[in-house]
């Protein structure tokens, strides 16, 4: 049996095509800044996650309200990494500020800051009542946007039409959309 590295000379071998690759230097720092917001795409969920952040009403969210310490990531900030993180499947907070490193999106939606794991659990803990009830608004103005998929979570199903049995008690009434609103809360815990 030939092995490749046996085959006569003249032989169709890569070695004798002419080559023609890119130059790839690893050595060399680039020469302008990057911008992170060319390597994501305009539809990228994160770009999603910061506008449907921005557009809560965040009153409630708990900060170091004494002033020690070094300083304090902004809450709307914070709270848009938990919430991009959990739509994409991360919860751990060590995970999190993994992710501030290696992760496009969130050194993008963090601005290429990076919050240590003990700043991202405890801002969890202290918000915890206002995260769920974020993430549930999220969800629903996802909803409403027609958004088949936030991150991992399936929000719609597809638009296959099915023969059915359509009623006025099946339609979505105050207290049904009460139920869905209840139901998410029960998924986000």
């Amino acid at each position: 049996m030939e092995r490749f590295f046996d085959l006569p000379r003249g032989s169709l071998c890569l070695w004798n095509m002419p080559a023609r690759f890119v130059n790839i230097d690893r050595d060399t720092p680039l020469l302008l800044l990057p911008d992170l917001r060319q390597w994501l795409p305009a539809d990228h969920l994160v770009h999603y996650s910061l506008d449907a952040v921005e557009s809560l009403p965040l009153t409630t969210l708990r900060v170091n309200a004494r002033g020690t310490g070094s300083e304090q990531f902004p809450p709307r900030l914070m709270l848009g990494l938990e919430i991009y993180c959990y739509a994409t499947g991360t919860f751990s907070s060590r995970a999190i500020e993994r992710a501030t490193y290696t992760d496009v999106a969130v050194r993008f939606l963090t601005g290429d800051t990076h919050p240590d794991h003990d700043t991202i659990r405890e801002f969890r803990r202290q918000n915890q009542p206002v995260l769920a009830e974020s993430f549930v608004q999220v969800l629903a103005m996802a909803r409403e946007c027609k958004l088949l998929k936030f991150g991992q979570l399936t929000l719609a199903a597809d638009g296959h039409k099915v023969l059915a049995n359509a009623s006025k008690h099946s339609a979505v009434s105050y207290q049904r959309a009460g139920a869905q609103i209840e139901l998410l809360h029960q998924e986000v815990e």
